[in-house]
């Protein structure tokens, strides 16, 4: 005799249900009310989430991969004995090809390409440059930077992966010559890059993890792509240092403050590409939550190590 699919619950109503139902019952799951489950899968921010869960909850799912909104709320403090999962990781090829969208347009120098009115080759060509050869530093290489990796690796490119324990960042497409260094030897890298991905997740630690001092220590021809967290970037110093030309370009899918008020500096900055945190718009993002819900409570069912634990200690 088969045992009772195990009961889930999904909420509040966005992304569309039938998208979330579908993923829970194909990994063997049955949709049930909060009250009767043994796990909540939820779609909506901290403001919208339940005041209280029923004890049987022994499993949290939420929507994204960032979650410093969910530590102001308190939601992980007030429930220490529940286990909490992000959306880390599966939406990291949407937001690494944006990622090497806003690089490709730097190095290539499209931004003055699509302000030019009139012919002006021999004014572009001594800024139009090329990925190969050149190194690329991942700061924060966990989903997007594996999913980014094989991207950069074709186009000739030498990758540097940071990450918090320094073992080597594995995965499809990705050669065993990457080099991994420990976030504590990220200040080796500023000289030696010529470009630099931030991909890190945000927490006290990493707030203004580039600033002045760091942004000083690169190319004047090294571009910074942020597609985490704006405030890993100290905007001010950013802006000091693309007026002076201290550094290529910056590409920005988020800033701080975000959204980016109208008037600010990095609108009309030339060598600023600003992005209206867009890599992972919700056509996309609906899609690839759902694939990520399924794996997970597949192997919750299963009493398998679920996908994208969080850690309040670590703080993501």
């Amino acid at each position: 005799m088969s045992r009772p699919a195990v009961p889930i619950a999904i909420g509040p109503a966005e992304p569309p249900p039938a998208l979330l139902e579908k993923a829970v019952v194909e990994a063997g799951a049955a949709v049930s009310e909060l009250d009767d489950a043994r796990a909540l899968i939820w779609a909506g921010g901290p403001g919208e989430f339940p005041d209280e869960l029923p004890a049987t909850v022994e499993w949290v799912q939420l929507p994204a991969a960032g979650i410093e909104d969910w530590f102001t709320a308190g939601i992980f403090a007030k429930y220490p004995a529940v286990r909490f999962t992000s959306a880390a990781g599966a939406f990291a090829a949407s937001v690494a090809e944006h990622a090497l969208m806003l690089l490709l347009a730097g190095v290539r120098y499209l931004p003055e390409h699509l302000r030019a009115a009139r012919w002006r080759q021999q004014d572009f060509f001594p800024h139009v440059d090329t990925l190969r050869g050149k190194t690329v530093t991942i700061v924060g290489a966990g989903g997007i930077g594996r999913a980014l990796i094989p991207m950069l690796i074709p186009l000739g490119a030498h990758v540097i992966a940071i990450n918090r324990s320094g073992r080597p960042v594995t995965g499809p497409g990705i050669p065993e010559t990457v080099e991994t260094l420990a976030t504590e030897h990220l200040g080796r890298i500023w000289p030696r890059t010529d470009h630099v991905v931030i991909a890190a997740p945000a927490t006290p630690d990493t707030r203004h993890l580039v600033g002045a001092d760091e942004l000083a220590r690169l190319k004047p021809s090294s571009w910074i792509i942020n597609v985490a967290r704006g405030s890993l970037v100290d905007t001010d110093a950013l802006v000091t240092a693309l007026a002076s030309g201290a550094i290529g370009g910056a590409g920005l899918d988020v800033t701080d403050p975000e959204p980016l008020p109208d008037g600010h500096p990095l609108w009309v900055l030339p060598n600023a590409i600003v992005t209206p945190h867009d890599s992972n718009p919700p056509q996309l993002r609906f899609a690839a939550f759902a694939d990520h819900v399924g794996e997970n409570v597949m192997r919750f069912v299963a009493g398998r190590e679920l996908i994208a634990p969080i850690d309040p200690e670590r703080g993501y």
